[in-house]
């Protein structure tokens, strides 16, 4: 038996079945032990966003790390490449002026988004705004704020109550916010969490107005919007860094991780608009929270390579193309009768949801065996969601392997 815990695993079945180990990547391909190449249709976990192998990221970080390794942000503490990538990160923010908290990853930057909510209305004399809001499908991570806040029921099941003010709406229905208004108070409502797109749930695209609608009932209503971009930040809502900024929606907090770095380095960034950090920022009043790497600064270096190329190559552009590259070619999908219905056409993302959902976990297996590595999402969902430098033949080839797959 091998030493190994993997996460969200059946561990008895990867005893009897067997690891399946990436060896290495190059591009929109990753390699096995054995040698074998498939094309990554996920493109690792939502994160490898420029593609494997990129040479010009890990000199950067080698740079970084025989300069200086890492060096606590804590109290005036900094280092020169976290200062400027703060500064990066908040010129392209979609609320101008906003503050960057680093972190090391999405579910540090929830539990980060959770408190920095409650103690915000704490310093503003209404500490009895405690109440968190999600949504049905959600998936904000696994720390503590994180599976309070999970939408998919097995995620928080078994564990018992963590957060007794956590609570979980429909999510496509901006009706159900206003009646948890009505329920309990907007007086007790510190913040609600959305993901622009439903990622581990299931890939669920916002119905059309419902993300703005949200927005204007929090605003109205003195509720914290908190957006959720862990998956579609750095590009993969197509054409925008940001959904938040594709939507217009002025997030109070934002919470990004993956992307940001393409996931050569865990970290993790929380932008916060401008009036919940000016109370921080005034003097004399402390959030006491933070990470031992939290902005280390190897990461920092990765991320800023990792914008370069972002920019220099054109990525925002190229996602906006693979949005309805990945529409056009994986749609015909749906007329399969294993096939209930394929979500695409918004963001470099897309989802194959079988019509039976036991199937999904062994479609992944079946998936490999014709060239593709896949990963169930959700209730029986097929999760797409590759790196941008995927060329259209590749995109092809994504769809043919699922057809040969679905048989």
């Amino acid at each position: 038996m091998g030493s190994l815990w993997h996460g969200f695993a059946d561990m008895g079945a990867v005893e009897n079945g067997g690891a399946f180990v990436v060896a290495r990547g190059d591009g929109a391909y990753i390699w096995d032990e054995g040698g074998t190449r498939y094309l990554d249709a996920t493109a690792g976990l939502w994160f490898t966003n420029v593609g494997h192998g990129r040479r010009e990221i890990a000199d950067a970080v080698a740079s970084q790390l025989s300069n200086l390794a890492h060096y606590s942000n804590f109290g005036d503490l900094a280092s020169p490449v976290l200062r400027d990538l703060a500064e990066r990160l908040a010129a392209i923010a979609p609320v101008p002026g906003s503050k960057i908290f680093f972190t090391s990853g999405g579910s540090d930057g929830i539990d980060t988004a959770a408190k920095l909510a409650r103690r915000y209305w704490n310093v503003m004399g209404k500490p009895g705004k405690t109440i968190i809001v999600g949504r049905e499908k959600a998936y904000h991570g696994m720390h503590v704020a994180g599976t309070s806040l999970a939408g998919i029921p097995v995620n928080h099941e078994g564990y018992g109550e963590f957060m007794p003010d956590a609570r979980t709406i429909s999510w496509d229905d901006p009706k159900a916010l206003l009646a948890l208004i009505e329920e309990v108070g907007a007086e007790r409502i510190a913040a609600f969490f959305a993901e622009p797109i439903i990622g581990a749930g299931g890939v669920y695209l916002p119905p059309e107005g419902y993300l703005a609608e949200v927005r204007r009932i929090c605003r109205e209503n003195d509720i914290l919007f908190v957006a959720d971009e862990v998956v579609t930040g750095f590009g993969r809502i197509g054409g925008s860094w940001f959904a938040s900024s594709r939507f217009d929606l002025q997030p109070d907090i934002m919470t990004t991780a993956k992307g940001l770095t393409s996931g050569y380095v865990p970290m993790g960034a929380v932008f916060i608009a401008p009036r919940i950090a000016e109370p921080f920022f005034a003097g004399g009043t402390w959030f006491r929270h933070g990470y031992t790497y939290g902005g280390h600064a190897a990461a920092a270096a990765a991320a800023m390579a990792t914008l370069d190329i972002m920019e220099r190559e054109n990525l925002l552009e190229a996602s906006k193309n693979l949005e309805s590259l990945l529409h056009k070619h994986l749609s015909p999908l749906a007329e399969h009768p294993r096939v209930a219905e394929v979500r695409s056409g918004l963001g470099a993302v897309a989802a194959v949801q079988l019509a039976d959902p036991a199937e999904a976990m062994p479609f992944v297996k079946t998936l490999r065996a014709h060239g593709i590595s896949g990963r169930a999402a959700g209730q029986g969902a097929l999760q797409i969601s590759p790196s941008f430098v995927i060329t259209e033949e590749q995109v092809a080839e994504l769809a043919a392997g699922f057809a040969r797959a679905l048989g």
